[in-house]
């Protein structure tokens, strides 16, 4: 089902520093209805964050640039609102104990389109 630019939509933070894959992403999302906020680093997302930026669901790659990592981003907005829904991605083996309770875990390469109904599904309560 998609939402109208004049429903309320929910917002989803795409935080990757591959261009092309956050792109991807964030275009295959807006194309569904969503509300995309992009950051290329952990800290610019972390900044959002703290910006009171209002989120649904965070989908962040593990490995960034820069001085954090997508764990810390999904820490920062679990700590900041609990109900955020938090989906990481990577390319490579990771201790899945990092992960924030209740998150989900897509290994690169994924479709965007199965990213995208993980998406549904996790709002599918409202």
């Amino acid at each position: 089902m998609h939402k109208s630019l004049n429903e309320k939509a929910s917002a989803v933070l795409v935080v990757e520093d591959e261009l092309l894959i956050r792109c991807d992403l964030a275009d295959c999302l807006r194309e569904a209805g969503w509300l995309v906020i992009e950051a290329a680093s952990a800290d610019h997302a972390i900044a959002l964050c703290e910006d009171g930026t209002v989120v649904h669901i965070l989908i962040t790659d593990i490995q960034l640039g820069g001085s954090a990592s997508g764990w810390d981003v999904a820490e920062a907005f679990r700590a900041s609102s609990s109900d955020v829904a938090v989906i990481y991605t990577t390319g490579n083996s990771h201790d899945r104990k990092r992960c924030v309770p209740n998150s989900l875990h897509f290994t690169k390469p994924y479709q965007a389109t199965d990213v995208v109904r993980a998406c549904q599904k996790l709002m599918s309560f409202e």
